[in-house]
C-alpha cells in the first residue's frame, strides 16, 4: 500500500540556539551523539520533516514502542530511522498530490499507523510543549523571514538553481552602483555631455519604480498600473500634476519603447543618472545641439548604453576582482545553507550571466573561506553555467561550451553532464542532464524578469526572489506602525462623518424636490438642516487638514520621496508587489535565510481577502484598514502587501486637487 503522509508543521523563525538544544535532547532517540558536529552526516540531523519538531512520542511511550523509536549508536542519524522501519521516503513513483495541490515527493511517511492513533485528540501544543518548543515564532526576526505567495513544498524540489550577483554574492549598493555611476558619468562626459557637479544619490530612486522615457519621468504605480507618485528629473510632481499627466492612462510594461521597470539593484545607478540628465536637458542651452535634439527618449538610450558598458565591460569588474572587499558584503551563512540543501539530497545549480573569470573570483571570495576543509565553491554545485545570457537561457537554445581547463579553455559540446562547468546552453539542456522536469526545480534570483518571471512562465519552475531591501522595508513598517494606526482611525472617522454628511445632503435634495424625507424626524427645519451640514463640513475640513500631511509623510521611514517599497497610495499594493505575487512563489531578503528554516520546509501561502471580507470577519473600524506593520499581522498573513479591503476605491485617481483636500468618501 502507499504510505500515508504524516502531518507537517512549519516553524518559522526558530532560532539556531533553540534548535540546537532541541537536537541535543533528541540525540539518544536518533542515535546521533552531536547533531551539530563538523561531520556532514551529523549535520543532516538538524531538522526533522516537521521543521524542527521532534516527531517521536513521549518518553513514557518510547519503552512501549521499543526499538522502532530508538536507534543504536551509529552515525546514520535521522536517515537511519528509515532502515529501522519507522519512516519511508516517498519517491517519485509513489508521490501523490496533497490537499493544497503540492507533490508529496520527498515526504516521510509513517509505516506504523497505530502510533498516529495513540495521540487521539491531543492538541499540537501539547506535543510541542512535550519537547520544549513554542507554538508561536519565538525570538522571530520578520526581516529575515521567507514569505510565501504560492504554496511550495520544498521537499518535492529536486533541483535548486541560483543566480550569483546580488543573490549568492551581495554587493554594497552604494559602492558597486556608485562606481558604475562614475564610469557611466565618464562615458557621458566623453560624449560631450556637461556632467560636472553631478554625484550619485542612491536615495533618489528605489527598486520597483518605472521610467517613463517619453516624458522624462520616474513613476510609482499601484498594482492596477495607475500612477500614484511621479518625479520629473529630480523634482517630485504634485498630486494635481500627476492627475493631469497620468489620470487617463495606465502603465503598460509591454510598451517597452516607453516604460522601463527597475527590476534589480543594478538599475539604481542608471535611473539616478538619467533623472539628473533630464534636469540638464530641461535647462536648455547647456547641452550640445546634437544631444539636446535627442529628447527624453534619446537621452535615456544614451544613459542606458553608458551604464551597460559600466556593468558589463572590463574596467569596473577588473576593479572589483582586484579588491572585492570594497564591494562585496560577506555572508558566512550562505554556504552552510547550500550545504544543508545538498546534504538533504537536492541537486544544486549555479546559473549566472557573469563570465568565468569574474564568477570564479567572486565565488571563491564569498564561499571558500566558509566551507569545510578541502572543499571549494565548485564542490557545492552539481553543475555551473557561466555567461548564460539570461533570459535567452530560459527561452531558447544556445551553443554549449564546456570548460575543460583551470585557465578557462573551452570546447563545444552537444550535451551537458553532472559535475561540469559550462558556458551558454539552455535550461532544457540542464533539465535533461540532471534528470529533472518542470516544477521539480526552483530558481533563486534577484531580477524579477530575467530570473523569476521568465523561468516560471516558460519552464514552470518554482521561483524565489531575493529582495535585499525587504529587511529595511519590514523595519520601516514597524517604525511607521503607530502613524499608520492613527491615520487609519482618522480615515475611519472621515468615512463615518462623510456618510452622515451625504445622508443630510440627500435630505436637502429631496426636500427641494418636494419629496418626503427618507427618515421621519431626521430634520426638523431647513435651518437646522443647514446647521448640521455646516458642522459636518467643518469637521471634514478639520480631518482633511490633519490627514493630508500624514499622507505626504506615509512611508518616509523607508524613503522620503517614494514611501514604502510594497505600498502605493494609502491602502494598495505597489506594482512591484504585484509582480512579486505573480511570479515569485516565495521571497526573502537573502539566501542565508534558508538556514532559519530547513530543506524540508512546507511553505503555505496566506489567505487572500477581498473588499467584502472586512464585514464578515471584523467590525467596520477594526477591519477597515489592515496594517502591514502590525506585529500581529506578520505571522498570520506572512505576505507583503496582503489586503483586507481590496485597495483604493478610486482606482488610481489623484487623491486630491490643488487645494490639497482628500477626495470624496466614495474614493476612500
Amino acid at each position: 500500500r502507499k504510505p500515508c503522509t504524516a502531518a507537517q508543521h512549519p516553524f518559522h523563525f526558530t532560532t539556531r540556539a533553540k534548535l540546537r538544544n532541541t537536537c541535543h535532547r533528541r540525540s539518544s532517540v536518533f542515535g546521533v551523539s552531536n547533531p551539530y558536529s563538523s561531520s556532514r552526516t551529523g549535520q543532516i540531523a538538524r531538522s526533522s520533516q516537521s521543521d524542527g519538531m521532534d516527531t517521536s512520542p513521549a518518553s513514557s511511550d518510547r519503552k512501549e514502542i521499543g526499538n522502532s523509536w530508538s536507534a543504536s549508536n551509529n552515525s546514520d542519524g535521522i536517515d537511519g530511522l528509515e532502515g529501522l522501519g519507522v519512516f519511508q521516503t516517498v519517491d517519485g513513483e509513489e508521490a501523490e498530490v496533497d490537499a493544497l495541490g503540492e507533490s508529496t515527493q520527498g515526504d516521510w511517511a509513517l509505516l506504523d499507523h497505530d502510533v498516529v492513533d495513540r495521540w487521539g485528540d491531543s492538541e499540537a501544543s501539547e506535543v510541542l510543549n512535550m519537547f520544549g518548543l513554542d507554538s508561536s515564532y519565538p525570538d522571530g526576526e520578520p526581516e529575515r523571514g521567507i514569505y510565501c505567495s504560492r504554496t511550495l513544498n520544498l521537499r518535492s524540489i529536486s533541483l535548486i538553481g541560483y543566480d550569483m550577483d546580488y543573490t549568492l554574492v551581495h554587493y554594497d549598493v552604494e559602492a558597486w552602483e556608485g562606481r558604475a555611476y562614475d564610469y557611466g558619468l565618464e562615458t557621458l562626459r566623453e560624449a560631450g555631455c556637461p556632467v560636472d557637479g553631478l554625484s550619485f544619490d542612491p536615495k533618489l530612486v528605489i527598486r520597483g519604480l518605472i521610467v517613463d522615457k517619453r516624458n522624462g519621468n520616474l513613476v510609482k504605480a499601484d498594482r492596477f498600473g495607475y500612477v500614484k507618485r511621479a518625479m520629473h528629473g529630480t523634482r517630485m510632481l504634485s498630486w494635481a500634476e500627476v492627475s493631469e499627466m497620468y489620470g487617463r492612462e495606465l502603465v503598460d510594461l509591454r510598451d517597452e519603447g516607453r516604460w522601463m521597470f527597475l527590476n534589480t539593484l543594478f538599475s539604481v545607478s542608471e535611473a539616478v543618472l538619467y533623472m539628473q540628465m533630464v534636469d540638464r536637458l530641461d535647462q536648455g542651452g547647456i547641452l550640445p545641439g546634437n544631444i539636446s535634439a535627442l529628447g527624453y527618449q534619446g537621452m535615456y538610450r544614451l544613459v542606458a548604453k553608458a551604464l551597460f558598458r559600466a556593468h558589463v565591460e572590463g574596467k569596473l569588474k577588473e576593479e572589483i576582482m582586484e579588491c572585492p572587499e570594497k564591494f562585496v558584503i560577506l555572508d558566512p551563512e550562505i554556504p552552510q545553507a547550500l550545504l544543508d540543501q545538498k546534504d538533504s539530497g537536492k541537486k544544486l545549480l549555479l546559473i549566472t550571466n557573469s563570465d568565468l573569470d569574474y564568477t570564479t573570483r567572486m565565488m571563491s571570495y564569498a564561499f571558500d573561506k566558509f566551507l569545510p576543509d578541502g572543499l571549494i565553491w565548485k564542490d557545492v554545485f552539481d553543475m555551473v553555467i557561466v555567461s548564460a545570457r539570461k533570459p535567452e537561457f530560459f527561452t531558447g537554445a544556445q551553443s554549449l561550451y564546456q570548460v575543460v581547463t583551470e585557465d578557462g579553455l573551452m570546447k563545444p559540446v552537444f550535451n551537458a553532464a553532472p559535475g561540469g562547468v559550462y558556458c551558454g546552453g539552455s535550461a532544457k539542456m540542464v533539465e535533461k542532464a540532471l534528470d529533472v522536469d518542470g516544477d521539480e526545480t526552483m530558481y533563486v534570483g534577484d531580477h524579477i524578469y530575467t530570473d523569476v518571471s521568465v523561468s516560471k512562465v516558460n519552464l514552470r519552475w518554482r521561483t524565489c526572489l531575493i529582495l535585499r531591501e525587504l529587511e529595511e522595508e519590514v523595519h520601516a513598517l514597524r517604525l511607521g506602525q503607530h502613524e499608520r494606526e492613527k491615520l487609519r482611525r482618522l480615515m475611519n472617522d472621515k468615512e463615518l462623518v462623510g456618510d452622515a454628511f451625504n445622508q443630510l445632503r440627500l435630505a436637502v435634495q429631496r426636500q427641494q424636490a418636494g419629496r418626503e424625507l427618507p427618515e421621519a424626524g431626521l430634520v426638523d427645519s431647513p435651518g437646522e438642516l443647514r446647521a448640521k451640514l455646516r458642522t459636518l463640513m467643518q469637521m471634514l475640513e478639520h480631518l482633511d487638514r490633519t490627514i493630508v500631511p500624514m499622507l505626504l509623510r506615509d512611508g518616509h521611514q523607508f524613503n522620503k520621496r517614494w514611501g514604502y517599497l510594497s505600498r502605493a497610495g494609502l491602502n494598495d499594493k505597489s506594482h512591484l508587489t504585484r509582480q512579486i505575487e505573480k511570479y515569485a512563489d516565495i521571497y526573502t531578503s537573502r539566501v542565508s535565510n534558508f538556514l532559519r528554516y530547513t530543506p524540508f520546509m512546507y511553505f503555505r501561502s496566506p489567505s487572500q481577502s477581498l473588499a467584502h471580507h472586512r464585514y464578515s470577519t471584523a467590525n467596520r473600524e477594526a477591519g477597515a484598514f489592515q496594517m502591514l506593520g502590525d506585529p500581529d499581522w506578520m505571522p498570520e498573513d506572512g505576505q507583503m502587501g496582503a489586503e483586507t479591503n481590496g485597495g483604493d476605491g478610486n482606482q488610481g485617481a489623484a487623491p486630491g486637487g490643488d487645494n490639497g483636500r482628500i477626495g470624496d468618501t466614495n474614493h476612500l
